[in-house]
Formats: structure tokens, C-alpha cells, sequence
């Protein structure tokens, strides 16, 4: 008990007393300047390593590859589309216009899952599609997602928000005459680049030039600045063909009647001003409508009276004449016995329809005597025959402009028989286009110069050649009128105004040689016929109905169109001819 009293009361005094504390010993001088030191290095690290970042010039990785790398990221040059030129006919009727639409495109790697359907929508494709496209896009920036929007449809395309996906604009073609004149003008790719037709042949002069532009912009593709123009646009020149537009017309409407009056396989129409060499009309068939690609025939977009040759048949006969008088072996009214109606040269029996006699010269071409042309070609030498026909431009390209054009064949021979004489004489051996056989009709109704096809106006051409002394033109254009009048070309006849003109028939040449069934039905000629404001040549590929010579079938076509031609350019009738309906 007392000594836990004692023990208490120790305690007690020891609760009284202050307690000492613990010692607590002071931290060495060298230790708080080592932390401050590192402290403050550290920091100077770190500034020195923004400032190499961010201002410091050609630091690896520095403020110069920053800038590049966001710039990258957001600032863009766009192009500006050049307005393509306008083509229009001699008068400024519009051919060819340009019209602004838009294109959407995607960034692939920023379109996000959830739009993945409303972006498919867009494109017009499945979701699993769009994926797979998007997919294949991988490394790329751009893509596109649909093309020849209008600027309300791609508007509203934007307004959905859909991450990556942007707009730019272009530029899509538009033909308002359609199928008039689809084979001539052509027509532009996607990418507004000419890829058929006089849209291709001068596809340089009428593209232009496009612009650039800087921009910046945000992730979703949208432009938030405009940062300048880089190069300005030059928009493409304009293109005036010679084409006259109520011509072209009225070729197109015959000739597509008469393909389906005779069911043709085809036709061909040119109408030419023999003077100056402008072709007012060059019209195809079957034709096709350029601003309905969907429906777009290779067949169709041909321009068959440029870039088709064929064997032209009896529409030479003028230039076989033309040779043999030329040298002096016979005149208009040189009479050549046809009797009995046939001729056997070399084993190949050549005849006429029926036996017409004695015929003159005159008369041969007015009935298209085979009989009477074989004699006369035989009494001439075949280099003057084929001199001639070389002259008026047959065998080598007419130099038109236009792509694809042909020059037809024209046969270099040694040494010619009878039989190769005979046939050359009236169109067989050799072939032409129906531009090339206008031309070679210039000659003719021009008083014996070879003009320069035209297509475009204020091309610069050669200086026509004389080609033909103009007194012989005129005889031979004056035999080409009995045609007309009195033989087979009757139904070319056009009320007021004097025709001269040639009918031919060919046989259309198959995989076993010539088909006796199939024919080319052709009529060339010009009006009027004692000083020619135009010519023309109609040709009708393998009719099936109403007849297949170029009498019945081509003839009526050549009136039609260039009765109405005359009226449109005011040439005035003549009263002395009769007014006899064809």
C-alpha cells in the first residue's frame, strides 16, 4: 500500500513538472540549396523545352514542325473549277452549256460508326458497303461520296452533320438540243473533260484554266477562313461552230423519218456552203441524248457522216464523166450505144435495168447507165480517172477538225484492168464519208475549187485550189440537172428551185463479200442548180422497207431539207422552172 502511494505521488510530482521536449536537429544548409537548384532546373528544362517548341527556329520536332503538322490538319487548297467555254451555233444558239453542281466527299478515318447510315443514304449504297468502301479509303484523306448534286441537295446533305463529310463545287454539262446535235458537239466525262466529238477535238481551248485557293478548316471539313486566292481561274473560250441550228434541225427530223419510214440501220446527213466550205448541217442517226448517260449507246454516238466510209456507188459517175472530158475523149452530147443493155468484161457481166440504146453522154447520167459509164471509162486513161477523183479531195481525210475523221480509201494501182476500170468508173473499189462526197460536190457547184471543210467558225483554212477548169464544172453541174428532171433523181426535185444531183445504190460489203440484199441508198447534189447556194449528201445504211435505191429512199430526204434550207436563207425562187411536186 505505501509504496503505491509512493508510486502515485511520483507521479503526480512528475505531472507537475514541464516535460522536455524531444531534440530536433537542424536540416545542413547544402541540403536546401540542392532542392532549389534542382527545382529550378527542372523548370529551366521545361522552358527551354516550350521554347523550342514553340519559338525557337529549326529545332527537330519545334515550332516549325508544329505549325506544319497542324496546318496540315487544317489548312487546305481548294481548287476552283474553271467554267468550261460555251458552244454555240453560227447564230449563239446554245449547243453546250456548263451548269454548277457539287460533289460530296469523306474523310474516312473521321466518320463515326453511328453515321454510318445516314452517310450510306448519301452515297446510295448498303451500310456494309459504304464499310467496305470506307475501308479501302483507309490511308486516304479523301473520297468521294456522290457526284452532280445540286447546291440545295448538298446543302442539305451538310446540314446532317455527319463528321468528315464536305463539299466542293463543279461543274456539269448540259446539251439543250439533246439528240439534234449530239454526234457533232459531243459530249464531257464526269470530270467535265471532253471525251467525244468537237467537245474532245478542242478540248484545250475550252477546259480553261482552274484556280487554287487557301482555306482553313475544321475538323468536319467545313471552311472557317479564307486565307486567299493562290492562282486565279481562267475560264475555258467560248466555241461558235458553222453549224446553223434550223438546218441541223431539219436534217435531224428527215433523216430520222426516213430511217424509220424504211427501217434503216442507220443514216447520214451533210449540207454544206460550197463556197466557203461551213458545214450548216452534219447530222448521224441513230442519235442519243447526252444528258441521259444511263442510256448511252456506243453505236449511236457515232458521227457516221465523218468517221463511216462506204463504197459511194453511182454518186462518182459526174467525176468519171468529168475525167473522160476533161481529156478531150467525149462531150455532153457524145452518144455511146448501151446495146443490148449489158456488157461482159473480163467474165463480170455488167448491165442495166433494160436496154436503153444509143444514149449521149447527158442521158447516161441522167438514167445512171452502167453500161454507158463502163464504155465511157474505157475509152480514158484510169490515171485520169483517178487523178480526178484525188483532186476532189477522195482518199485522204477533208481536214474537218473533227476526231475520229476518216479519209476514206482511194487504190494506187500499177497497172489497172478492164474489170478494176470498169468498177472504179462507178464507185466500186474505193471508199468515201458523206463529208468527204460533199466536198468532192463543192467542186462542182463552186466552179471547180476544193474547199476546206469547217466546223468551227474562224478557223483559219488553206486558200481553196482549182482543182477543175470552171467551164467543165458548170457542163457537168448542167448534165447533173437532167438527173433530176428526167432520170433517176426526180423525188429531188424541190418546188422553185433547179436540182442537180446524183443518185447511188451500192451493196453493203458482209463478212462472205457484197450482201445482194443489203444496200446503202445515197443522193448527192445542189441547189440551186445554176449557182449552188449548198449541197448535200444523204446517205441511208441497209433499208429494209419502201424501197432501197438512192432514188426512192435518200432523194426525197435531200428535198425535204433543202427546200426548207432555201426559204431560211431567202434564196430567192426562180419563176421560169415549173413547180412540179416531187
Amino acid at each position: 500500500m505505501k509504496a503505491s502511494r509512493r508510486a502515485a505521488g511520483h507521479r503526480l510530482k512528475s505531472a507537475g513538472r514541464p516535460v522536455r521536449a524531444a531534440t530536433v536537429r537542424p536540416v545542413g544548409r547544402w541540403r536546401f540549396w540542392a532542392v532549389n537548384l534542382v527545382g529550378l532546373a527542372m523548370g529551366g528544362v521545361l522552358v527551354a523545352r516550350i521554347a523550342a517548341l514553340q519559338v525557337l527556329p529549326n529545332q527537330p520536332q519545334g515550332a516549325e514542325f508544329l505549325q506544319d503538322q497542324g496546318q496540315v490538319r487544317t489548312l487546305r487548297e481548294r481548287v476552283i473549277p474553271a467554267y468550261r467555254g460555251i458552244i454555240t451555233d453560227r447564230h449563239g444558239a446554245p449547243l453546250a452549256i456548263s451548269t454548277q453542281m457539287y460533289s460530296l466527299w469523306v474523310e474516312p478515318a473521321a466518320v463515326e460508326e453511328a453515321q454510318l447510315p445516314q452517310l450510306a443514304e448519301l452515297a446510295g449504297l448498303g451500310v456494309s458497303e459504304l464499310r467496305a468502301r470506307l475501308q479501302n479509303y483507309a490511308g486516304r484523306q479523301f473520297m468521294y461520296v456522290r457526284r452532280g448534286m445540286t447546291p440545295a441537295q448538298a446543302e442539305a446533305a451538310l446540314a446532317a452533320g455527319i463528321r468528315g463529310l464536305g463539299a466542293e463545287s463543279e461543274y456539269q454539262r448540259f446539251y439543250p438540243e439533246k439528240e439534234v446535235t449530239a454526234q457533232v458537239v459531243g459530249l464531257t466525262d464526269i470530270d467535265d473533260r471532253g471525251i467525244e466529238g468537237l467537245e474532245l477535238g478542242y478540248e484545250q481551248s475550252l477546259r480553261g484554266t482552274a484556280g487554287r485557293r487557301r482555306v482553313l478548316q475544321d475538323l468536319r471539313g467545313q471552311v472557317v477562313k479564307d486565307l486567299g486566292l493562290v492562282r486565279a481561274v481562267e475560264p475555258g473560250a467560248d466555241l461558235a461552230l458553222t453549224l446553223d441550228l434550223r438546218i441541223q434541225y431539219l436534217g435531224y427530223r428527215a433523216l430520222k423519218a426516213a430511217v424509220a419510214r424504211h427501217r434503216a440501220r442507220a443514216a447520214s446527213m451533210v449540207v454544206m456552203n460550197p463556197r466557203s466550205g461551213e458545214v450548216l448541217a452534219l447530222v448521224s442517226q441513230p442519235s442519243f441524248n447526252p444528258n441521259v448517260r444511263a442510256q448511252f449507246s456506243p453505236l449511236a454516238m457515232r458521227n457516221r457522216a465523218v468517221v463511216d466510209s462506204f463504197e459511194p456507188g453511182s454518186v462518182v459517175k459526174p467525176f468519171t464523166l468529168l475525167a473522160a472530158m476533161e481529156q478531150g475523149a467525149l462531150t455532153p452530147d457524145t452518144r455511146i450505144d448501151t446495146a443490148p443493155g449489158y456488157l461482159d468484161v473480163q467474165g463480170k457481166r455488167i448491165e442495166d435495168p433494160r436496154n436503153h440504146g444509143a444514149l449521149s453522154v447527158r442521158e447516161i447520167l441522167a438514167l445512171s447507165s452502167q453500161v454507158g459509164t463502163v464504155k465511157v471509162a474505157l475509152r480514158t486513161a484510169p490515171e485520169q480517172v483517178h487523178g480526178v477523183f484525188q483532186r476532189v479531195g477522195l482518199g485522204r481525210p477533208p481536214g474537218s477538225g473533227f476526231p475520229g475523221e476518216q479519209g476514206g480509201s482511194l487504190p494506187e494501182r500499177g497497172r489497172w484492168d478492164d474489170l478494176q476500170r470498169a468498177t472504179f468508173a462507178f464507185g466500186y473499189g474505193l471508199t468515201a464519208s458523206a463529208l468527204q462526197l460533199a466536198r468532192a460536190y463543192a467542186v462542182l457547184a463552186n466552179g471547180g475549187h476544193l474547199v476546206h471543210p469547217a466546223l468551227v467558225k474562224g478557223v483559219a483554212a488553206a486558200r481553196p485550189a482549182v482543182v477543175v477548169d470552171r467551164a467543165l464544172a458548170r457542163q457537168v453541174r448542167e448534165m447533173m440537172v437532167a438527173v433530176v428532171e428526167q432520170g433517176t433523181g426526180a423525188r429531188a426535185r424541190i418546188d422553185g428551185y433547179p436540182v442537180a444531183g446524183k443518185t447511188g445504190t451500192g451493196h453493203l460489203v458482209g463478212a462472205g463479200g457484197y450482201e445482194d440484199s443489203r444496200y446503202a441508198a445515197l443522193f448527192a447534189g445542189m441547189v440551186p442548180a445554176h449557182d449552188p447556194a449548198l449541197v448535200a449528201v444523204v446517205v441511208v445504211i441497209d433499208p429494209q422497207a419502201g424501197g432501197y435505191s438512192g432514188g426512192r429512199v435518200a432523194a426525197p430526204v435531200f428535198a425535204e431539207v433543202m427546200g426548207e434550207a432555201m426559204r431560211i436563207l431567202q434564196v430567192a425562187p426562180l419563176p421560169s422552172v415549173a413547180q412540179v411536186s416531187p
